[in-house]
């Protein structure tokens, strides 16, 4: 992993920070694994704008990852290492003994050539999915799942990672990326090791045309607005516009917005910090 900082022969090159592209073996996608990607611009069937501040960006393909890793107990070759434009992790093209080609959230760590398996009973290495009884404790481990056989919905993300902190009966404690300590069943699945690209992180855009790139139009800020617009718009001159809230009156910065009766709170252990 690393980053390049580019000669400042243009204004929008000046501050730029670029990914090295290091760990990606190949530009060429797997063809039977893509699938069409349609923009709404933020508009819905009646062509009505929903969602603001969304629009254009540049034409995509979605890669079709195996978030599940159900295809246990068959050994994988990883055959490279991808950019996807839909995330901040890189990909892995996985060839199964089978034949099968799939996708894959790559580890960071993770070699072109190595062999990659999920299921239960196999080594804690880079890259295998095993369900959390079979992993050791103090397990650095990613892509998780929240019930068995969903599929992986946390630390996801460019240089993501969960702990696995205890065992206790048909729980398993994981300390999450937020902070957050959290119960989750023995039986999910999770990968060992970090989610690759954690130098995302680093990356200067540059120039606010790469934001139009990525599909976002400008923004518009509250305080700039009228009061028929939003709560913290009008006044004369900079005003400071009241305490922080959206666009519907919800104050922001630090106010908890989760139900004090949503039933996975008693999973949750400790929240995460403010």
């Amino acid at each position: 992993m690393s980053v390049r900082k580019l000669k400042p022969i243009t204004p929008g090159q000046r501050f730029r920070v670029v990914n090295g592209f290091d760990a990606i073996t190949t530009d060429k996608p797997e063809k039977s694994l893509l699938a069409p990607k349609k923009r709404s611009g933020g508009r819905n069937s009646q062509g009505k704008m929903t969602m603001r501040y969304i629009g254009g960006g540049h034409k995509k393909r979605y890669r079709i990852i195996d978030f599940k890793r159900n295809k246990t107990g068959i050994p994988a070759e990883v055959k490279s290492i991808e950019y996807d434009p839909n995330r901040t992790a890189f990909i892995a093209l996985l060839n199964y003994q089978d034949g099968e080609k799939r996708y894959m959230i790559a580890q960071s760590g993770l070699q072109v050539g190595q062999t990659v398996v999920s299921g239960e009973k196999i080594a804690p290495e880079i890259g295998n999915a095993m369900p959390l009884s079979q992993i050791p404790l103090g397990t650095v481990i990613s892509c998780i799942e929240l019930h068995p056989g969903q599929g992986a919905v946390m630390a996801r993300s460019a240089g993501a990672f969960a702990q696995l902190m205890a065992r206790d009966g048909k729980f398993a404690t994981i300390k999450l990326p937020s902070g957050e300590t959290r119960l989750i069943l023995v039986n999910c699945l999770a990968t060992i090791g970090v989610v690759s690209n954690s130098d995302h992180q680093l990356l200067v855009s540059g120039k606010a045309g790469r934001s139009r790139w990525l599909g976002r139009r400008p923004r518009t800020r509250p305080v700039v607005m009228n009061p028929v617009d939003h709560p913290m718009g009008g006044g004369e001159g900079k005003a400071s516009g009241g305490h922080p809230r959206s666009r519907n009156g919800i104050p922001a910065k630090g106010y908890r917005t989760r139900s004090k009766t949503k039933a996975s709170n008693k999973y949750i252990i400790e929240r995460r910090k403010k």
